[in-house]
This record gives structure tokens, C-alpha cells and sequence, in this order.
């Protein structure tokens, strides 16, 4: 039977850098890494003789799992800089030693590897994946083995039975359970693997585990049931992805001819001199036309500051697009691109700066294109050792300033919000914004990426240069300000031409989809608009009262040390892990409940927690903890994130994050911040008006269940609505067959959970967890709402029905919510896409009402010439600053101006309050 042998390169990029000493070349460049995993590469090589083959890498970005879950892997460090210098030189060997490495964009290497073996069992190959990490185990079959070349461990299916405990058709739901702390995965609390096994071993699967759920004791049986809600979820991040798209099949992943040349050119420069002796004795080197060619999906690498020019080890094509750049340096040049630009139907701005921070962003220097192949790039901050002669800043201002600010000229952007504040930090209003490429990809395709590099390769076919090849990375990145002319020129005219390309690509399929159109031109453009305004006008903070709060949890804080010292029986750092595994496990005798990856006893949450049950000091610990954090990323933090010209804090919204259409807030980030707690509130209280103004907040009322009356078009439930009646009431009235009158407490309770229940897909189990409820009484009353709401049943089964047929969803205004797991033949994933069928639309209509809410406030208060001004934006909520003087009018027209800016079969509610700060007003 042929061989396909895949290694899983991430996995051992971090086991080879950690395991082997900090080896380095003459030169200090760090290679222990590059040893280590070139080393099982050759050990492989020797040990199977594969017919297919290949290397399999994480690319960079997120992955889905980032957009299921925020917090996945939000705990891992940053690569450290002598691993991700090492990187690009692995790569190249990698190629050029004949090995096909694949990199694939929104998803991980397990995925990759995962689909490749499936399809290698139904072509009747055998499989052998060489990986470290557990994982993959669930990959395990009659033809699919694991081999780990660092141990010498080999796993077959009775293997995977003799290490975990459970067959690999059970690995899945064992994870889930156990949890991933690497991956930041919660499973359920004391929930070790012993207990795993010994659950899946009474129950049979993790889905008869959750049925049982009620009949199993102790605390660990509590904490299942406490973490119910989160097992489904935690299912689908621990489930390898096992059906890609658009990988090559096993057959293609022939071995290469090797690169001898560049083989030998990298074992010398890394000074690897028993491989560079080998390859001395080899046949004649290979010509550079012979140099293999990477099968990669995604081969985009980082090349290191210190990289020699004499060794490119990130190919990237010089494309004939290029062939007509210009670099503007005279007045002449600039006179011709000022008349070009002035008669273009249509021309693509982009800046270089100097930061990332909007607010503090100079310009280094603009770029502009007017058609395919056309684009220039003006000079104007660059001070590297080239030492350029450029046209004057100041000058070159302006006189492009009556044109940056003309709305006569349309102009096109890649996130124009970013460099309409750059622009308006050297005092230029920048009017014309026709359309945006970032948010032409968002409408089309919310579930992908949407920077330019992906976009140019997915759309355009092109490789376009990337920012750390003219730069580097980490501590030895350059700014722009220092790139040499002719380069930053290249790369920033590619930036402004690839716009314009996109948007020729892009918005006919827009205009071709007139749901998609109106979702891009009336509600993303215009809100770019708005948010653009609001980032700029920030929201006044109360920093003393966040420095009290801050002083207050120091003193809590200082108390908790004490405490704890107490406890051990001497002083310690409770942030040191070292000083406190010593405490906690060889002074106090703590027992160890699991190791970090270096061999010491862990501390990490999961484990004071499982400890806190039992022992004060963990307990004490986790609470130390909380309060730290709490005061390190608020009441300390958001004082210092005060702009000290504007004196405000200034959030940065992102249009292009949330696949449902919500805005995402960040640095700081405004939306999530906790209310349902006291801390949480108080936080919200330092967020206040300036005097002679007042916080008003106003924010749509059961916005979801009013959506979910119009989409299902039940009559009770539209009828519930237009009497305005309390629904919840109503819906308990309909189950229970009494009165509204009749209705009592608990009963309302029951109602209020099936109706937002229902919107997130909720079943009996979850219900009658929610509730306290026996499962059956749970499923009468599911059983009795249909029953009484059969608008809402059909809506559910035809949408499920729908999203199978399309592979999407819409909101009520178009948006499209694409569902890639609808037709897998997993049947979790699966069911996970049916269930954000029937809520996607919700949601999103919700998000669509909101964005053009904002656009009809701002509008309204533009067209009245008020002083109030929308500050933020949290979910289905509005806060505007509104002045004393225009309090009354504002209270008295914003709900009907939100509540008239969508049509739905039910009337929209808007509440509003008001007060001297976010908490009093909320």
C-alpha cells in the first residue's frame, strides 16, 4: 500500500526550539530550532520510505476558532524572537530539500493534515502523521497512524487505547471534557482524565455523558452541569477539521527534486557542517531553474531583519503590475499626478505613517493609483540612510489639500478610516470616500480574511510585497520612516494600485446581488462615516475616580498578599509561578495536578481552581488574581489611554471582525466591560459628560425577540408585540393556558427563558438545566410553545432548510451570513451551523438596525446643527454627550427616529436614560 506521510511543522517548531540548546552561527544568528526539525525531517525521511509527502505549517491570522470562540488561544505568549527568526530559513530548507510545504489561511495545520488523511484513506492509501501534539489522535484508523519522532512513540488504534484510556473515535469527546489549556479551552472543572475515561467508559459518549448529566454526584458532577452550555461549543474547537477545500489531493504531494544549491548555501550559512559535508559527495548541484516549487497554499513567510541579501528566503513575485510605479521626487512629476488625479473617475489613496495608532500616525509618505498599473508614491518623511531628496511636507499639503478634500472627487481606500485620521492629524478633512475594499470584502465575504495580502492572492492571483520584507519583525523592526525610497516606493504604489484592481473585481459582484449592494451603500459606508467622527470625538473619563477605584482594589489587593503570606508562612511573589509551585507543592505539599510543557508543576488557573476546593491559599490566589486584573485593565490602564491633546479616551471600531455584522471595539475596548457586577458598574460610572452635558443612552428593547416575530410571521407572537403587551407574559400565558392575569413569577421565568433560548438554538437538556426542571417537563414545554407559536417552528425548520440549500443566510436587510459547516458530514458541526442559521439572521438584522440607526441620529443631528454627539456604540445600545440645552429634544426624538429606520411587522421600542455618567443613564 503507497505511503503519504505528513508532519505536523508546527507542532515541532516549538518542541525543537525549546528542546535543543540556544545554539547559534558565527554570526549569532539563533539555528537551534532549525536543527532540531530539520533533524526529524532527515529521521523521517530515513524511517519511511513515503511515495507522498509533505511539511504542514499554521499560516498567520486567525482561524474560525478565533470567530466561535474570542478567547481562543488568548492566553499563549508571543513566538519568541529567536523562533520566528528562524522561520523563513526553515522554510526554505524545508522546499528546498524536496519536501511540499502546505500553509493554508483561516485555518490550523491540524486541519490541513487531518483532510489530507481522510482523503488518503478513501484513496486507499496508508497514512503516517509525525506530530507532538494529542490532538491528532483523534485521526487514528485501521490505515492512519501517529509516530512522534522526538519520543519514539508510535500510536495505532491500540495504542491511542493503552495512553488515553478511550479508542480515537472518543478522543474528541475525552478533550472535550479534559479541556485544552494550551489552546485556552475550558473543560469541566476537576475533570481530569481519569475521570474522563471512566465517564465515557459508564456513558459510552460525550452525548450520553450530558444526558446523565443529572445523575452523576459530587463536585466534579456539579461543575458538568455548571459548564453544560459551554461542552457543545468546547466540541466544535477540539474537533479536527477533516473536510477543506482547495488542498491538493495526497497524489500530488510527490517528492521533489531536491535544491542541492540552496540546500548547501543554507547548511553553510547555519553552519550545520556534517549535512553541508554530505551534500559535498551528492551529485552535481541543481541549477536554479531545477529549484522546487513549494505546493503551499499560503507560503507568505517573515524574513529576519539581519536576513542576507545574498540569500532570499521569502520569494515573492515581482509581477509585471508593477512596470509603471513612479516615484514622485519634483514638482514637475507631482504637477502631472495632481492633473491626473483631478480628471480620474476614481482614484485609490493610501498612506505610510509612522505608527499604527491612528491618533499618533505622521505621514512618511502617499500613494495614489488611477488605473490598473498606474500608481505613484509620494516621498515625504523618509529619513534613512539613503539620506532622499523629497518634496516638502508642508508644501506638498498643501496643495493636495483643496482636492483631499473635495466630495467632487471619488476616492478609494483599503480601511480609509485609518488614513482619513491620518490625514486629519495635519489638519485635512478628507472628503470623496466612494468606497472602501476592506468593506467590499466584509459584505461579500464576512467568514474570510480581508487584509490586502489576502485578498490580492485570493482575488487577484498576485503576491504582493509585505510589510516586515522591507522592515523585519519584532525588537529589530525599522519604521517606515527609515525603508529606502526606491523600496517603500514599490511596496506603497502596489498598496494604492491592488485597491483600485480590487475594487474593479470586487464591486460588480456587489452590484450583481442588490441585497449585498444595499447592505454596502446604505448601511457600511455611511457608518464609516459615523464611527469615523465618533473615534474622533472619544468620551470624557472621570481618571480620578478610576485612580481611587484603583487605589481601593490596591488596598484589597495588598491585603490579599498578606494573607496568603500568612497562609505559606513567609513572603513570596504570588506573580512569580516558580516561587509559587515551591510553595504551593514542596513547602506546603500541595499535590501536583498536572506539568507545564517544560516539566514543572503548573499553576495556572485550572489548577488553583481544582485546588481551591480543597486548600485556602489557591482560593485566596484566584481571588488575588481577579482583583489584579481588574485593576491592571481598567482602573489603571484606561487613565493612561487618555489622548493628552484631546483629553478623552478613543476607542477604535472595527467594521470587518464580527461575521454577523456587529462592530468590535478595541484599545480600548469599550464593549465588553462588566455590568453585572458592582466592580463592573463602577467602571461604567467614570465614563461621564462634561459640564453643562448629560450621557444619554438609548438602546432597542428585546430587539432579537422583535426580529424573530417578523421573520417567523406568528400570528400570537406578532399579535404579543402590537398590543405591546409584556411577551414573556404572554408566552408564558399561551404555555401554561392561563390568563396573562393568571400568570405568576416563576411561570414568566419559564417563558423568558424558551424565548431567548429558542433564539440560540436552546434544546430540552439546556433548558431544563436553566430552569432546575426534570428533561421532560422540560420538553413539554418546548413541546406546548410550538404548540402555541407554530409560525416559529416552521421559520426554524425552513430556515435550517434554506441555509442547507444556499450555504448562507440573510438579514432582513441582505447582509448574507455564510455558513461553511452547514453541510458537513460532522454531525456536531453540523448542527452547530443550523443553529447559527436560526440565530445568525437575528443577530445580524439587530446589527444592521443599529448601524443604521447611527446613521440616521448623526444625520438628524447634522442636519439640525446640534452639539450632541454620538460617543459610543455597545450592542443595541447608542450613548451620545448631549448638552443641557438640547437634552429635552433629543430625549424626545431619538426613540422614533431609531425605532423608524427598519421596517419589521412589529413596532421597534427604544428606551432611553439619562444621567451624569454610562452607569446612571444605562
Amino acid at each position: 500500500m503507497a505511503l503519504l506521510l505528513l508532519v505536523d511543522g508546527s507542532s515541532y517548531l516549538y518542541r525543537a526550539f525549546h528542546a535543543l540548546p540556544d545554539l547559534r552561527n558565527r554570526e549569532g544568528y539563533p539555528t537551534g530550532a532549525m536543527k532540531g526539525v530539520l533533524a526529524m525531517l532527515r529521521r523521517l525521511e530515513s524511517d519511511f520510505k513515503a511515495d507522498y509527502k509533505a511539511v504542514v505549517f499554521d499560516a498567520k491570522g486567525k482561524t474560525f476558532r478565533d470567530d466561535w470562540y474570542p478567547d481562543y488561544k488568548a492566553h499563549r505568549p508571543p513566538m519568541p524572537e529567536d523562533l520566528v527568526r528562524q522561520i523563513p530559513p526553515i522554510h526554505a530548507a524545508i522546499q528546498a530539500a524536496g519536501w511540499p510545504l502546505l500553509m493554508m489561511d483561516g485555518v490550523e495545520a491540524d486541519d490541513v493534515i487531518g483532510t489530507l488523511s481522510r482523503r488518503a484513506t478513501a484513496a486507499g492509501l496508508e497514512t503516517v502523521i509525525s506530530t507532538g501534539d494529542k490532538d491528532l489522535a483523534q485521526l487514528v484508523s485501521p490505515s492512519v497512524r501517529l509516530v512522534n519522532t522526538m519520543t519514539e512513540e508510535i500510536l495505532d488504534e491500540a495504542g491511542v487505547l493503552a495512553k488515553f484510556g478511550v479508542p480515537p473515535s472518543r478522543i474528541v469527546d475525552y478533550l472535550t471534557l479534559v479541556g485544552d489549556t494550551v489552546d485556552n479551552i475550558p473543560g469541566v472543572p476537576k475533570c481530569g482524565p481519569k475521570t474522563a475515561v471512566k465517564w465515557l467508559a459508564q456513558y459510552g459518549s460525550l452525548d450520553e455523558i450530558i444526558a446523565h448529566a443529572a445523575e452523576i454526584g459530587g463536585v466534579v458532577g456539579q461543575n458538568l452541569r455548571d459548564h453544560l452550555h459551554f461542552l457543545p461549543l468546547g466540541k466544535k474547537l477540539v474537533t479536527v477539521n477533516c473536510d477543506l477545500p482547495h488542498l491538493p489531493d495526497p497524489e500530488e504531494l510527490a517528492p521533489r527534486k531536491p535544491d542541492l544549491e540552496t540546500l548547501k548555501a543554507l547548511y553553510d550559512r547555519f553552519e550545520f557542517r556534517t549535512w553541508s559535508r554530505e551534500l559535498e559527495g551528492s551529485a552535481a548541484p541543481a541549477t536554479a531553474s531545477s529549484t522546487s516549487t513549494s505546493t503551499s497554499t499560503s507560503t507568505a513567510t517573515s524574513a529576519s531583519a539581519s536576513t542576507s541579501p545574498a540569500l532570499p528566503l521569502e520569494a515573492v513575485a515581482a509581477g509585471a503590475h508593477r512596470a509603471a510605479y513612479e516615484t514622485v521626487l519634483d514638482w514637475a512629476a507631482f504637477d502631472a499626478w495632481l492633473a491626473r488625479i483631478q480628471h480620474a473617475a476614481l482614484t485609490a489613496v493610501d498612506t505610510e505613517t509612522s505608527s499604527l495608532d491612528p491618533f499618533a500616525a505622521r505621514l512618511v509618505g502617499i500613494s495614489l493609483a488611477t488605473e490598473p498599473g498606474i500608481a505613484c508614491y509620494i516621498p515625504l518623511g523618509h529619513k534613512g540612510p539613503d539620506k532622499p531628496q523629497q518634496l516638502p511636507l508642508e508644501e506638498v499639503l498643501a496643495r493636495l489639500k483643496p482636492w483631499l478634500e473635495s466630495a467632487r472627487h471619488p476616492k478609494l481606500g483599503q480601511n480609509l478610516k485609518y488614513d482619513q485620521h491620518v490625514f486629519a492629524n495635519h489638519g485635512i478633512a478628507l472628503a470623496g470616500v466612494a468606497h472602501d475594499t476592506l468593506l467590499q470584502s466584509y459584505v461579500l465575504e464576512s467568514d474570510k480574511g480581508h487584509d490586502l495580502e489576502q485578498l490580492a492572492s485570493r482575488h487577484l492571483g498576485l503576491a504582493t510585497l509585505s510589510y516586515t520584507t522591507l522592515c523585519g519583525k519584532g525588537a529589530k523592526q525599522i519604521g517606515f520612516e527609515q525603508v529606502a525610497v526606491p523600496q517603500a516606493a514599490e511596496y506603497a504604489a502596489e498598496d494604492a494600485d491592488i485597491t483600485l484592481r480590487l475594487h474593479q473585481t470586487l464591486y460588480p459582484r456587489l452590484c450583481a446581488e442588490p441585497g449585498l449592494a444595499r447592505v454596502y451603500g446604505e448601511i457600511e459606508m455611511p457608518v464609516r462615516e459615523v464611527l469615523f467622527k465618533m473615534e474622533r470625538t472619544g468620551i470624557l473619563i472621570d481618571a480620578g475616580l478610576l485612580q481611587k477605584q484603583s487605589h481601593e482594589l490596591g488596598q484589597k489587593i495588598l491585603a490579599f498578599e498578606q494573607r496568603a503570606h500568612e497562609l505559606a508562612g513567609q513572603p513570596f511573589n504570588l506573580g512569580s509561578p516558580k516561587q509559587l509551585a515551591e510553595i504551593l507543592f514542596e513547602k506546603l505539599g500541595l499535590p501536583v495536578k498536572k506539568k507545564t510543557p517544560g516539566g514543572a508543576p503548573s499553576t495556572d488557573e485550572e489548577v488553583l481552581s481544582e485546588l481551591a476546593l480543597d486548600y485556602p491559599l489557591p482560593k485566596l490566589l484566584l481571588e488575588h488574581r481577579s482583583l489584579s486584573k481588574l485593576k491592571s485593565t481598567y482602573t489603571d490602564k484606561l487613565p493612561r489611554m487618555v489622548n493628552p491633546a484631546t483629553g478623552r479616551v478613543h476607542t477604535h471600531f472595527s467594521q470587518a471582525t464580527a461575521v454577523t455584522g456587529r462592530l468590535a471595539s478595541s484599545d480600548p475596548n469599550l464593549q465588553n466591560i462588566p455590568v453585572r457586577t458592582e466592580e463592573g458598574r463602577r467602571i461604567r460610572a467614570a465614563f461621564v459628560a462634561p459640564p453643562g452635558c448629560s450621557i444619554v443612552s438609548a438602546d432597542y428593547s428585546q430587539v432579537e425577540l422583535r426580529i424573530m416575530a417578523h421573520l417567523s410571521g406568528d400570528a400570537r407572537l406578532l399579535d404579543a408585540f402590537a398590543r405591546g403587551e409584556d411577551v414573556h407574559r404572554a408566552t408564558a400565558a399561551e404555555i401554561f393556558g392561563v390568563s396573562p392575569q393568571e400568570v405568576g413569577p416563576d411561570q414568566r421565568r419559564v417563558a423568558k427563558t424558551i424565548n431567548f433560548g429558542l433564539i440560540y438554538g436552546m434544546s430540552a437538556f439546556g433548558l431544563a438545566r436553566n430552569l432546575g426542571l426534570e428533561r421532560s417537563a422540560a420538553q413539554t414545554y418546548i413541546e406546548r410553545y410550538f404548540a402555541r407559536y407554530p409560525g416559529v417552528a416552521r421559520y426554524m425548520e425552513e430556515t435550517r432548510e434554506r441555509a442547507r440549500r444556499q450555504g448562507y443566510v440573510e438579514t432582513v436587510f441582505g447582509r448574507r451570513l455564510i455558513l461553511p459547516e452547514i453541510r458537513s458530514s460532522n454531525a456536531s458541526r453540523r448542527q452547530g451551523a443550523e443553529r447559527a442559521a436560526i440565530n445568525a439572521p437575528m443577530q445580524g438584522t439587530a446589527a444592521d438596525l443599529i448601524k443604521l440607526a447611527m446613521v440616521a441620529v448623526e444625520n438628524w443631528l447634522e442636519a439640525e446643527q446640534r452639539q450632541s454627539r454620538l460617543v459610543l456604540q455597545v450592542h443595541d445600545e447608542l450613548v451620545l454627550e448631549v448638552p443641557d440645552a438640547e437634552l429635552m429634544t433629543v430625549r424626545q426624538h431619538l426613540p422614533a427616529l431609531m425605532a423608524s429606520v427598519g421596517q419589521l411587522q412589529v413596532p421597534l421600542l427604544v428606551e432611553v436614560g439619562v444621567g451624569p455618567d454610562w452607569d446612571a443613564a444605562h
